[in-house]
């Protein structure tokens, strides 16, 4: 690939965007060189703010011609490094996609830009009585283009699905610069192969999507919120699937060990009287349009935790208790970088093996020397397992670590679970997919990749692994 961006394609591609949306300077580069992943930062040699689908696609017949790598830049909160640009070359930011084109209230959908934040367009769409159900602990500052190539899922992800459950069509640049549409705006087809569902969770690495239409739902109206106290964490995680066998699904299930919830009432300033003995809470939502129905369903989940070793059940009683309440889950990752350097893993098992993949993750922490704090939606059997450097060496850190996040999705994969529930793979466990896939899969993606971007210039150095 061709890293070196000479004076003739500098001006070739300011032609395209503009003087004014094309930048050089050390401060632009670096600004668009990071996202939440680590303390990683890999500036672009050039950074382009494209406000046109045809403007990506000359950019991309550009790149395709000198073989210049572009990265795919969205709200940088990923935390699996796919915005990173490892490779320089063209840093090619979303920012300027910010308009939600249409909702169509008729046939409950909606036409978005990529660069759209996901709270704007849920609450834009929520002033209208509907429902868009993905909802990422980032929200108020990611973009639905990120979603989209990470398939972002979130809280309410264990009733209401991922984001690729609500994507129906896309307008993509491909890498060679022709504009395509996957799909078609309805709710079923099965016409050919499903591009529009390849595209979702692909990363930035074989397009570059322009516009989103998604499906919609009818708002609920009501909604029952409970935080749980554990003298157990285990019990916590046993607790989640007997929730389920008892005929309930609720529309968030989130653990969190005793660690994420006292650090991050620190963090966010939430006071919260929680017992020396309590190791671990679930927070728990029901909703709906029926209260006496959410009043039946929140009995029949306390029923199910009286089996347990819980403390007194905290009932969210108005609006601000709840928000509270969401803002402590959803500040967590914040806390503990803001505590320590971190790696976060995004581990995923079916919800009934969760005790197990808990203990066995602590148990590798202790073989190799490090603490982890955990937390995550629960009822996905979705666990995010932030490793903190706390006072470990650089050296343990650089060696042992990644001894032990080995074992832990050799743990996970062993367990039927897989590498990552919604973060994506992107840069930090593309090294780790042999564990979750042998020679042939990956031979089968790596030729997806090959007819999608022969020439690699596509986000390159995201999901394969090195030695593909």
């Amino acid at each position: 690939m061709n890293t070196n961006l000479n004076p003739e394609i500098i001006d070739q591609l300011e032609a395209i965007v503009g003087a004014s949306f094309l930048f050089l300077d050390e401060e632009t580069r670096r600004n668009y060189g990071h996202d939440e992943t680590e303390d990683y930062n890999f500036p672009p040699s050039v950074v382009l703010k494209p406000g046109t689908a045809q403007e990506i696609a000359s950019i991309m017949r550009i790149a395709n011609q000198y073989e210049i790598p572009v990265t795919p830049i969205g709200g940088r909160t990923g935390l699996s490094g796919g915005a990173l640009s490892i490779h320089q070359g063209i840093g090619l930011s979303m920012d300027r996609f910010n308009k939600i084109i249409h909702i169509d209230e008729q046939n409950l959908q909606v036409m978005v830009e990529p660069g759209v934040i996901t709270q704007v367009l849920r609450e834009t769409v929520a002033e209208k009585g509907l429902f868009y159900p993905p909802d990422p602990s980032s929200q108020g500052s990611c973009f639905i283009g990120g979603n989209v190539a990470e398939n972002a899922g979130g809280a309410r992800a264990v009733k209401y699905g991922v984001t690729k459950d609500y994507v129906l069509n896309l307008e993509v640049v491909l890498p060679n610069g022709e504009i395509i549409w996957t799909g078609a705006n309805t709710l079923k087809n099965s016409t050919g192969y499903n591009l529009t569902q390849l595209m979702v969770g692909s990363e930035g690495t074989l397009g570059i999507i322009t516009k989103i239409v998604m499906k919609l739902l009818p708002a609920n109206q009501y909604n029952i919120l409970m935080l749980v106290p554990f003298f157990n964490a285990g019990q916590a995680c046993e607790a989640v699937a007997k929730i389920f066998k008892a005929g309930i699904v609720p529309s968030a299930l989130e653990f969190m060990e005793r660690d994420a919830i006292d650090w991050t009432a620190r963090y966010v300033d939430v006071s919260l009287d929680i017992k020396d003995a309590v190791q671990a809470h679930l927070l728990i939502e029901v909703d709906g349009n029926y209260p006496d129905v959410l009043f039946s369903e929140a009995e029949k989940i306390t029923q199910v935790l009286e089996a347990f070793e819980i403390d007194e059940i905290l009932f969210a009683d108005t609006e601000d208790q709840k928000n509270a309440l969401w803002k402590l889950r959803r500040a967590v990752g914040e806390a503990v970088k803001s505590n320590s350097i971190y790696k976060e893993e995004d581990t995923v098992v079916p919800r009934y093996e969760l005790p197990t993949l808990l203990n066995g993750i602590k148990t590798i922490g202790a073989k190799y020397g490090f603490k982890s704090v955990c937390y995550g939606h629960a009822g996905d059997g979705n666990l995010h397992v932030n490793i903190v450097k706390g006072d470990m060496s650089d050296e343990a850190w650089k060696t042992e670590v990644p001894k032990g996040i080995r074992e832990i999705f050799e743990l996970t994969v062993g367990l039927k679970g897989t590498l990552s529930g919604e973060h994506g793979i992107g840069y930090v466990q593309k090294n780790y997919m042999d564990i979750a896939f042998d020679p042939t899969q990956l031979q089968l993606m790596k030729g997806i990749k090959q007819i999608f971007d022969p020439k690699g210039i596509l986000n390159p150095g995201k999901v394969l692994p090195d030695h593909l």
